[in-house]
């Protein structure tokens, strides 16, 4: 089965794709030529584990329910990976229990130590309240943590959906990049997540909406973020969020196209329920 085909089969695997939730219901005085409100979320869910590095996902389910967030970006996510998470398919079992759609693009996805067994796999992966029309797992720049002596080379786990919210297309990406001092990788996977977001805004197109969540690892000041933030709006949530305890770093994201999606508020939410703390901001999608 190949990477760039996973993340698709993964929704009808699930079973999940005709049975989640309504999306929320229009708010009176919204119509046709109005902004489509959308509230987002990113965090990592360091494989499952809180602060404590205690593996507790009814913990992290129950933190992400208290978001309600309509589409939520997850890195650090095993699917039967090891140990540390029981070799549960985290992604699948996040979107049971919160009642939504799942796309998982996996980093890494290893023979199973055991004939038989799931593949051992691990990467990012977007849930949403809204059906997913499509799902890409694309190649980025990477720096293996699986193989000694390792080079930057192109690898997936930077995953895309196209949701449909009440009937705008919205192109929802979710990535983690480099965690290295050295920012070199860092830079060229800005470069390639510019690459394949301008794609999508070629020129003919409709406009084209899209956000970005994840955990990028560095400052919002660092250069190697610079270029992004000529064509995307950080939703600049007003407080770090690494580590969960007594967080001085701000390292994960919600950014969006300038020209399609206002931000109108947006929060770091205070848990331990992981190494980082979630990520929440309300949008507003124009028409």
């Amino acid at each position: 089965m190949s990477l760039r085909r996973r993340t698709v089969e993964v929704l009808v695997a699930a079973g999940l794709l005709g049975t989640v939730c309504t999306p929320p219901a229009v708010a009176a005085g919204e119509g046709r030529g109005q902004a489509v409100p959308l509230r987002v979320a990113t965090y990592n869910i360091h494989a499952g584990a809180g602060m404590d590095n205690v593996f507790d996902l009814a913990r992290q389910a129950d933190e992400l329910r208290s978001l309600d967030a309509d589409v939520i970006g997850l890195q650090e996510v095993d699917a039967h990976w090891g140990a540390r998470s029981e070799w549960r398919d985290l992604a699948v079992e996040l979107a049971r229990r919160l009642d939504m759609r799942v796309s998982f693009a996996p980093v890494y996805s290893l023979d199973p130590e055991t004939p038989g067994a799931p593949r051992r796999e691990f990467g990012v992966a977007v849930l949403s309240r809204y059906r997913i029309v499509s799902a890409e797992n694309h190649e980025i720049t990477r720096l293996s943590t699986q193989v000694p002596d390792p080079v930057p080379a192109p690898a997936p786990g930077f995953g895309e959906v196209v949701v449909r919210v009440r009937g705008l297309p919205v192109h929802v990406y979710v990535t983690h990049l480099d965690y290295r001092a050295d920012p070199s990788v860092r830079t060229a996977q800005v470069a390639d997540t510019r690459r394949i977001m301008a794609e999508d805004r070629a020129p003919g197109r409709q406009r084209v909406r899209q956000i970005l969540l994840g955990d990028f690892n560095a400052a919002p000041s660092a250069p190697e973020l610079a270029p992004l933030w000529r064509e995307l709006t950080d939703a600049e949530p007003g407080g770090p969020t690494y580590p969960a305890q007594d967080p001085v770093q701000r390292i994960d994201y919600v950014a969006v196209s300038r020209d399609s999606v206002r931000v109108r508020d947006a929060a770091v939410a205070e848990t331990l329920a992981s190494d980082h703390r979630p990520v929440v901001a309300d949008l507003l999608l124009r028409r």
